[in-house]
């Protein structure tokens, strides 16, 4: 099965400051772990950015924060929606590489991780959260989502990455 892991928003602007920093720390872990696995078995990571970060696209708010390991065979695409499928090529960009299993990460649970995982359902893929890769907003809202919502651990996608 082809998969795709989502990491969204990971964006100095949203996730850069100090008072998110043991947070990102910790969710950047399970997120550079799951994104290893995933490439390794030749599947799919595509972080998505937010244009509604304050400076914009090109400012240094918008750039993935340094935490987050990026690879020269990874994807981006740009969102202005909470949804990252609304309005924008990604649907079609998994759909052309055959991706059928999409895994959600990243900021904000409450916002835009919810919004794309739901998504991802509505159009028919398979989705699920990245256990542990989640950052919310506001306190408890990442256990909220986890709780809510279909949920994979690393174990598990590596498991699927290789199916």
């Amino acid at each position: 099965m082809t998969i795709a892991l989502l990491i969204i928003d990971m964006q100095v602007g949203f996730v850069g400051g100090e008072h998110r920093r043991e947070d990102v720390r910790a969710a950047a872990e399970y997120m550079n772990y799951a994104a290893n696995l995933v490439r390794e078995s030749g599947n799919l990571v595509v972080h998505v950015q937010d244009e509604e970060v304050e400076g914009g696209r090109g400012s240094a708010n918008y750039e993935v924060v340094p935490s987050i390991a990026r690879a020269p065979e990874d994807l981006y695409i740009n969102k202005r929606w909470s949804n990252a499928f609304w309005n924008t090529e990604l649907e079609s960009l998994l759909r052309e590489r055959g991706v059928r299993y999409v895994v959600v990460s990243g900021f904000a649970a409450e916002h835009c991780v919810l919004f794309t995982y739901n998504g991802a359902s509505e159009r028919g893929f398979g989705a699920a959260v990245l256990q542990h890769g989640v950052i919310g907003e506001r306190a408890g809202a990442a256990e909220a989502l986890q709780r809510d919502r279909a949920v994979i651990s690393c174990a598990a996608l590596g498991w699927l990455a290789k199916k």
